[in-house]
């Protein structure tokens, strides 16, 4: 029976600390300007942002395409930039501003080609105009 309580000690923990971490997300994302993932619709400029979770590399049709995947605590977007191989400091874990018209792909919100920021690290992401 104390193995059963200390597991489910264990996933309420972890479930809270995603959930923090989710609203601290959330909580910068609101404070540089974005819009929250959540309530991107089709067919409408928006400004997202959040963390680089995942970059990888994906030929579309024989032309490099690189795809990254943004988190804000709402939700993602995925962001794809063709005709390029890669960017320099577009990696996984950079907090990272986009800008450009979403579409949405099988319910999931898509920008192509966005402008972006690349917030400095180790500085703060919501520095006064």
């Amino acid at each position: 029976m104390g193995a059963l309580a200390g597991l489910r000690g264990a996933m309420t923990r972890y479930g809270s600390r995603e959930q923090m971490h989710a609203a601290a997300e959330q909580a910068e994302s609101a404070r540089e300007g974005g819009s929250p993932c959540a309530s991107l619709g089709d067919r409408h400029r928006a400004r997202v942002c959040g963390t680089l979770h995942r970059v990888t590399l994906r030929p579309r049709s024989g032309t490099p395409a690189l795809e990254a995947e943004v988190f804000d605590g709402s939700g993602t977007l995925s962001v794809i930039w063709l005709g390029r191989r890669e960017i320099p400091g577009v990696e996984a874990g950079r907090r990272i501003k986009v800008e450009g018209l979403v579409s949405v792909v099988d319910h999931h919100a898509v920008m192509y080609n966005p402008r972006y920021e690349l917030v400095p690290t180790g500085a703060p992401a919501h520095q006064a105009p």
